[in-house]
């Protein structure tokens, strides 16, 4: 197929198109298509090659072995892209719902030709029809797929016959009809193909038993059930020795497309390819070039005309003549010089171009470029925990291409050589089906020491290990890589909780928001620990940056802290926090739709490897999250930096503010071991209890007795202390209270809470002290 395809009928008609991401992703080469009055396949893209804006990724390229992705029907005033993408007619076997009658479209079109005496069959083609009770024929709804990706019509003549009671050899000429019982509870029993020739008829009992095709051919000797290793989508038929299989046309099964994405990471050069691509020279080359007739009338042109818009160019950009005319090349015929390396796809590597792009590791800014803008913000204003840097990327591009499918069981990028792996294209064409996006992200560097300490506590190796068991039992376990790590499970989960609360806030829904991971283990050699979250749809110009502007110090400490709060509770408690394992072959574990699911285009890991436990703790060990206490902008109290927090207390001092003890609370006597005890007990956290341990020893002098559980009133607000000194003016507060340290430590006492940093105790001790 592709150079020999006889007839092409053009159906411009409502409900006749998908858009570009459809094309590629769930509709995509040899996928089934249902349209209004049909259901057709879509054919390979050598057949459809006129239909496509060409796109360009160098770096994605050169990982895949092409030249370039095409776009499919994406400029309106050209009439090729205008043809859109071109199908095959599939399934073949199409019935009448009102005469019953049931045989191959080629009979159909037979009799077609027949009854109107024409042999045009481009009316039959756009609206398939019966013209002896004038109504729209069906396609049938069963077929057969095998493990190498064959399909083919379910072998209908042969099933009536052979399965018929008792069995009949298939006659010379069958006439089938297709009926159904009157019981509707008989299941796939009341479905029934009989021959109106010889009078065989077959249920549909058995067709969806596993091995029943195995079985007659094996025990039976019934060949004709083999796979004929048919792929209508290129019009290729090879020997098989797979048994196929009965499914549904829509069953999830018979189609699994296998993308890859790339975020398009442009050099330095690239400024001066895009202004050359805004000059007015260039845009009157692209109208000459729109003229031409056909690929080599195009080529022609270039070649005798590109020194002199090289010329024209570089006197109206003011730059070398040399470089214009590389990067002409370039732009006009794919030309890219680029010999760099090229790594695989779904490598680490890869992912660590990208990385250090977007975390600026490398130290060198991209400018100049239209795919790709970014903006590193002061980490310092976020004051959230574990971060590292938070970049505002204002301009990406992604490009998704379709390399292949499979069918029964999912595949990935690197199972190319796999014989269950589908390859879409010929091996001579240079060039994947693919799309491209520009919008805007958010990009959060998480910092890889602290994860990986966090990580290699014995609760979190527990559920690290509880999954990984989970893992090894999944049927779709190939699909997902290797194992994960409780990191990624954490990096993973914490960029869905941030996309829901996301989609609350910028204006887009969450469909329209799609998450990238980026990580790689501690142990290798380039490290990540980061998340970009960026629109997943936009314009040919982008977006409008409301997602950037929530990444902003104003806006994005709040977003986090509400996004992890709403993860502390889900509506299906305590059924979800205490899961071993639910969702997709059990690869989740504290996650649900509730909770931290979010649509399946908006996950690049298929809603799998999710556990909200590693953000916020459960119910019984709430300390094991990784954000289990925090204040407000989202920090754990116990990594404070000690030195800046007291500096910033001393000098927020307000000397001649008024505090006033309210007459609530206990007063506390008896040595001070008891009294430090005695709070101690109050505290829930490991290292604020390990201070009073530390009190308890050095306390040794004299010291003011102290009020429990009392209250202050300070600026018209009543303020919570767990101990008060009144005539000391010292205030201690438990890590739980942290908030009205905060509010008190401007009043010019002394304020002491673990949660703002590590307490001095020599300090505290000496400023309760009494002679």
């Amino acid at each position: 197929m592709g150079n020999n395809v006889k007839i092409r009928y053009p159906i411009n008609k409502p409900g006749y198109t998908t858009r570009a991401t459809q094309s590629i992703l769930q509709y995509g080469v040899g996928a089934m298509v249902d349209f209004p009055d049909q259901t057709l396949m879509t054919a390979k893209p050598e057949v459809w090659e006129r239909s496509v804006t060409f796109i360009q990724d160098p770096r994605l390229a050169r990982a895949l072995h092409v030249q370039r992705f095409g776009m499919p029907g994406t400029v309106a005033n050209n009439a090729n892209t205008r043809e859109g993408i071109s199908y095959v007619r599939f399934p073949e076997w199409y019935f009448c719902p009102v005469c019953r009658r049931f045989m191959p479209f080629k009979k159909w079109e037979s009799e077609f030709n027949r009854l109107t005496s024409t042999t045009d069959n481009e009316k039959m083609n756009k609206r398939p029809k019966c013209l002896r009770c004038k109504c729209d024929i069906v396609p049938a709804n069963i077929i057969t797929v095998c493990k190498k990706g064959h399909i083919d019509d379910f072998p209908w003549v042969e099933w009536a016959h052979i399965k018929s009671m008792p069995s009949k050899p298939v006659c010379p000429k069958p006439e089938l009809k297709f009926r159904t019982s009157a019981a509707l509870n008989e299941g796939m029993q009341g479905y029934i193909v009989e021959c109106e020739t010889c009078k065989a008829s077959a249920t549909l009992r058995d067709a969806f038993i596993p091995d029943i095709f195995d079985t007659l051919i094996h025990q039976d000797g019934r060949t004709e059930f083999c796979c004929q290793g048919k792929h209508p989508w290129n019009g290729t038929r090879k020997q098989c020795p797979e048994v196929p299989v009965a499914k549904r046309r829509g069953d999830s099964s018979v189609y699994f497309s296998c993308s890859v994405s790339s975020i398009v990471i442009p050099s330095n050069a690239e400024s001066e390819v895009n202004q050359i691509k805004e000059c007015n020279e260039y845009k009157k080359i692209l109208t000459i070039l729109e003229d031409c007739d056909d690929e080599d009338e195009k080529l022609e042109k270039i070649d005798k005309r590109l020194g002199k818009w090289s010329e024209a160019i570089s006197k109206e950009l003011s730059l070398d003549e040399k470089v214009v005319t590389r990067t002409l090349k370039r732009l006009l015929l794919q030309d890219d010089d680029n010999n760099e390396a090229a790594y695989p796809v779904d490598s680490p590597e890869y992912r660590y171009e990208e990385y250090e792009a977007l975390a600026g590791i490398n130290g060198t800014e991209i400018k100049g470029s239209q795919d790709f803008l970014r903006e590193e913000t002061d980490i310092k204003e976020y004051d959230i925990y574990g971060l590292k840097k938070v970049v505002l990327v204002k301009k990406l591009r992604e490009v998704r291409a379709l390399v292949g499918f499979s069918r029964l069981q999912p595949m990935k990028a690197d199972d190319m050589e796999e014989p269950g792996f589908v390859n879409i294209k010929e091996s001579d064409t240079d060039w994947y089906p693919g799309y491209e996006i520009r919008g805007e992200g958010i990009f959060l560097q998480f910092d890889e020491d602290i994860l990986k300490e966090w990580a290699e506590t014995d609760e979190i190796i527990r559920r690290r290990e509880n999954m990984a068991d989970n893992y090894d039992k999944a049927s779709l376990a190939r699909r997902f890589g290797k194992k994960p790590d409780s990191e990624f499970t954490f990096l993973h989960t914490i960029a869905h909780l941030l996309l829901k609360q996301l989609s609350f806030e910028c204006g887009y829904n969450i469909a329209s928001l799609r998450e990238r991971i980026y990580y790689n283990d501690a142990n290798a050699d380039n490290r990540m620990a980061g998340i970009l979250v960026y629109t997943a749809s936009g314009d040919s110009e982008g977006t409008l940056g409301g997602l950037v502007r929530q990444g902003r110090s104003d806006c994005f400490p709040r977003i986090f802290k509400e996004a992890v709060d709403k993860a502390r509770m889900c509506s299906n408690d305590p059924v979800c926090i205490t899961s071993s394992g639910q969702g997709l072959d059990s690869l989740n574990l504290a996650a649900c739709h509730s909770c931290c699911l979010i649509p399946e285009t908006s996950c690049e890991s298929f809603n799998v490897f999710l556990d909200r436990a590693l953000v916020v703790g459960t119910f019984e060990q709430p300390e094991i999250g990784f954000y289990s206490k925090r204040d407000e902008a989202g920090k754990t109290p116990k990594k404070a930096n000690t030195k800046k927090k007291a500096d910033t207390a001393e000098n927020e001092k307000v000397t001649d503010a008024k505090v006033d003890v309210l007459d609530k609370g206990s007063l506390k006597t008896g040595p001070y071991t008891d009294i430090w005890n005695y709070i101690k007990d109050d505290s829930d956290d490991e290292d604020e209890q390990t201070m009073f341990d530390e009190l308890i020893e050095a306390s040794t002098g004299m010291y003011e007795k102290p009020i429990y559980a009392g209250k202050v009133l300070y600026n018209g607000q009543e303020i919570a202390v767990d101990l008060i000194w009144k005539e000391s003016k010292t205030a201690l507060f438990l890590a739980e209270n942290l908030d009205g340290f905060k509010k008190l430590q401007t009043s010019g006492w002394n304020c002491f809470c673990y949660a703002a940093g590590k307490i001095d105790t020599n300090k505290l001790l000496k400023s309760i002290e009494v002679e």
